[in-house]
């Protein structure tokens, strides 16, 4: 395979390249994240817990949700994604889009932090994580996100009530 086809593989469907060395990069570092995280967790003797309350599950994922958008949508963390991104517009909100720049890894990276979808997995990656190890703290932390997802939906409410009543 040559350097070209190991670093991008055309789509069939016509679109750009898509860096599929770089996408392995990510996943084999993921995948070495939680091995890692999974050994240290043994050697420390943390135990897991024998069942996750649905509640724990509703919270885990409100702030897998948030923190997902905060790192791909934000405009205070465009910091974490310049290196790898380009500010395309802006959306809803405070929120703004960036597309990925550049080619292999630093483009998967890019695709990564400016997917909200694709984040959310090493979001709740690590959230489960220090669930293992410290569930409350977690819940705590889980719980901050969830209402800051909350009041988000009531400022929408609330400019959508506005806007009905104009009108």
């Amino acid at each position: 395979m040559t350097a070209d086809a190991e670093r991008y593989e055309e789509r069939s469907d016509g679109e750009e390249d898509v860096p599929l060395g770089g996408y392995a990069v990510l996943a084999g570092t993921f995948t070495a994240a939680a091995a890692v995280l999974a050994g240290v967790a043994r050697r420390q003797g943390v135990r897991l817990p024998d069942q996750v309350p649905p509640w724990d599950v509703v919270l885990l994922g409100a702030a897998t949700y948030k923190a997902s958008r905060l790192l791909t949508r934000d405009k205070i963390t465009s910091f974490v994604r310049a290196p790898f991104t380009r500010r395309k517009g802006h959306a809803l909100g405070a929120e703004v889009m960036d597309e990925p720049r550049g080619d292999g890894v630093r483009r998967a990276v890019g695709d990564l932090v400016s997917c909200p979808f694709c984040s959310s997995v090493w979001v709740a990656g690590g959230l489960v994580a220090a669930y293992a190890w410290t569930p409350r703290a977690t819940r705590l932390v889980c719980a901050g996100l969830g209402a800051v997802t909350l009041a988000d939906w009531l400022q929408y409410a609330w400019t959508w009530t506005q806007r009905t009543t104009e009108e």
